[in-house]
């Protein structure tokens, strides 16, 4: 078994281990699903239309704020595992998808239908080929009259309802098979998942009035996440309401230094973040993942302008922007080498499984305890793992059968490939990221890959359901659940509330705006200017099907880079635990490979603050444990800041529409 970093030890224990379980759900998560679905989900929607942002800690932290507030008015406690449910509601039914899209399942109808119209689609010829299982026809009335009620509606909203309650099956069932995997049997840290915890539990202590150190390390993080979001975030939000354009003291989200850097650093994205936070997450993340992606940024300053100058990075200009810059890096370079890495990653995660089984067999044969086991604690209302598996593998084959109904000529090994292959080995490699430094960045493009080496012609694939998840994040989701002595069934009572609250909402919150006025239009200036070029992006790969030798992902894959990467994710792992050193090097590098360094930067800076100040004056686990509660108090107060100027905006917008 390689060499386990003591700091991973640390992080595991940084919350002690609960001693008994609750539910946490009662009436308190009803009212609370209520009213995040009428109060904070509109609030989300219009964010996403104008700003093209989510109320992410606003919807959450606002939530539970009121609800423990409310509580101690009323003389009543809320328990941790209470405050833990409401916050997982709000996280929920407030959540953004992909084009900044917050709403629940009928945000990407909207989109839908205006793709169908989309000068984009209609450019390309891909408009008259969406098939009517996914949205109306340009030309039918439920488009032109801008309503959900009405019969072409019927079969998109049917797969749409079913697509939902598999994608729920398929979660909570891989997710909940990884979290035993990465939790229970590795013992990974999950170094973030302490911050959500100790947020609940800080409140928690304060609506029984028994306040510790949580409480008053919480206060302080609020306070700094109030003040600086006030600039950060108010101004911004409240100018952008009353003025053509909105004033930022800031740049949002980084200030990007590209051009200005492009004659000394070619190819070489630079910046960096202006958000406080990322320092805070610096404070939080073990501290050799910091230094690995740190060293993997400042790697890419002396990489890039090489691999420019002997043509690899070939599609880069001097005029390119930061996002322009990494995209087309990942293009030439970064993709092949990354996808290479991440399997090293997989091959090195379930290879110290086996050894680690292999080993405990021994032990047992021998009338030994195994080091490992696969016991869970008593009272955490667990599942057999059977019936986890069988939920991923039910809603799985659901996914193909419905693939297969809709795409019938398309090659249905290929969705079997997705659902039974790719989706557990990408989700896993996400969650062993995810347990180790907190962070992870996904493999791109593998879907589009596959679709197109499947020789298919047509557009409607594009729209299918096919079952290409990362799941990885809900083994954090599950290990948040544990530390704060929430009990799993609790989480199943909350997700069977969510899912018809959401589609109701969704659908009644969707129908309302849409009707206002056309989705995107002056009134949603983020849609309309950004919508438009994700319409290109999107049709672009659809017209790859039609023809093949302009796909973006030939020109990306390249199989020697990807074996290279693979070698050396395996060499360097390898080295460093036989030299006894922080094998979170390597992971730190691989989160920071090839991406835009800009706030890997700041997060140095939090873990050099962290490690050489804070740690000597507190101690090591007393200061990580103050960090993670000191994190979690600034994101609630960023996210109190966020929900109140976001009313401010909404208001003044809708007084200014009015149009006597």
């Amino acid at each position: 078994m390689a060499h386990m970093d003591p700091e991973l030890e640390l992080y595991r224990g940084l919350m002690e281990q609960p001693d008994h379980f609750e539910e946490g759900f009662d009436a308190k998560a009803f009212i609370g699903a209520l009213f995040v679905g009428f109060v904070m989900m509109p609030g989300a929607i219009y964010l996403g239309l104008v700003a093209g942002r989510s109320l992410g800690p606003a919807a959450e932290w606002t939530t539970i704020i009121l609800f423990t507030e409310v509580a101690r008015r009323s003389f009543v406690t809320l328990k941790r595992q209470e405050i833990y449910i409401l916050f997982y509601i709000a996280s929920s039914l407030s959540g953004m998808s992909g084009l900044a899209l917050a709403g629940g399942a009928f945000a990407g109808k909207i989109w839908d239908q205006y793709f169908i119209q989309s000068p984009a689609a209609e450019g390309m010829g891909i408009a008259t080929e969406v098939p009517r299982w996914v949205v109306p026809q340009a030309t039918s009335e439920a488009i032109m009259r801008r309503t959900f009620f009405h019969p072409d509606w019927i079969l998109p909203t049917a797969i749409l309802m079913l697509g939902t309650l598999l994608g729920r099956m398929n979660w909570f069932g891989l997710g909940y098979v990884l979290f035993r995997i990465t939790s229970d049997y590795e013992k990974l840290p999950f170094p973030f998942a302490a911050i959500t915890a100790q947020g609940s539990t800080a409140l928690a202590e304060a609506s029984s009035k028994a306040e510790t150190w949580r409480w008053r390390t919480f206060s302080i993080g609020a306070m700094v996440g109030l003040v600086f979001g006030a600039f950060y975030v108010g101004i911004p939000t409240i100018t952008g309401a009353i003025m053509t354009q909105p004033l930022q003291l800031l740049p949002i989200p980084w200030v990007d230094l590209t051009r200005t850097t492009a004659s000394i650093l070619p190819a070489v994205p630079t910046g960096f973040v202006t958000d406080l936070g990322t320092i805070g997450s610096g404070f939080v993340m073990p501290y050799w993942a910091v230094v690995g992606g740190f060293v993997s940024a400042i790697g890419t300053f002396f990489l890039n302008p090489w691999l420019y100058r002997h043509g690899i990075l070939t599609r880069w200009k001097p005029e390119m922007d930061t996002i322009q810059t990494s995209f087309n890096n990942s293009i030439d370079f970064y993709f092949s080498v990354g996808i290479g890495i991440s399997f090293a990653v997989a091959v090195i995660g379930i290879t110290g499984i086996l050894v680690q089984l292999a080993r405990d067999a021994r032990l047992r044969e021998k009338g030994q305890r195994a080091e490992r086991s696969w016991a869970p604690p008593p009272g955490r209302g667990d599942l057999p793992m059977w019936i986890a598996f069988a939920m991923w593998v039910v809603s799985t084959l659901g996914y193909v059968l419905l693939c297969v109904a809709l795409v019938p000529k398309f090659p249905w090994l290929y969705v079997v490939f997705f659902g039974f292959i790719l989706t557990p080995l990408n989700s896993y490699i996400d969650a062993r990221m995810i347990g180790l430094t907190g962070q992870w960045v996904g493999i791109p493009m593998v879907k589009e890959a596959a679709i197109i080496f499947s020789g298919y012609k047509g557009v409607d694939i594009w729209f299918a359901p096919i079952p290409n998840f990362d799941h990885g994040g809900q083994a954090m989701r599950f290990r948040v659940l544990e530390l704060t002595g929430t009990k799993i069934t609790g989480l199943i009572k909350a997700e069977l509330l969510i899912w018809p609250i959401t589609i109701f909402c969704s659908l009644l919150f969707w129908q309302f705006i849409w009707r206002l006025a056309p989705i995107p239009s002056v009134y949603y200036p983020y849609a309309q200017k950004m919508w438009h070029l994700s319409a290109l992006q999107q049709g672009l790969w659809m017209t790859s099907t039609m023809r093949p030798e302009t796909s973006l992902f030939f020109k990306a894959w390249n199989l020697e880079r990807a074996i290279g990467g693979f070698v050396f994710g395996i060499v360097a792992y390898s080295v460093l635990s036989w030299l006894k050193m922080p094998t979170m090097l390597i992971y730190g590098i691989v989160r920071g490979l090839g991406t835009m360094p800009h706030g890997i930067f700041l997060e140095m800076v939090g873990a050099l603050i962290s490690r050489y100040y804070f740690e000597k004056r507190f101690g090591l686990r007393e200061w990580k444990q103050y960090a993670t509660v000191l994190m979690a108090g600034y994101a609630c107060g960023m996210g109190l800041i966020g929900m109140g100027t976001v009313a401010i905006a909404m208001v003044s917008k809708s007084v200014s529409q009015m149009p006597y």
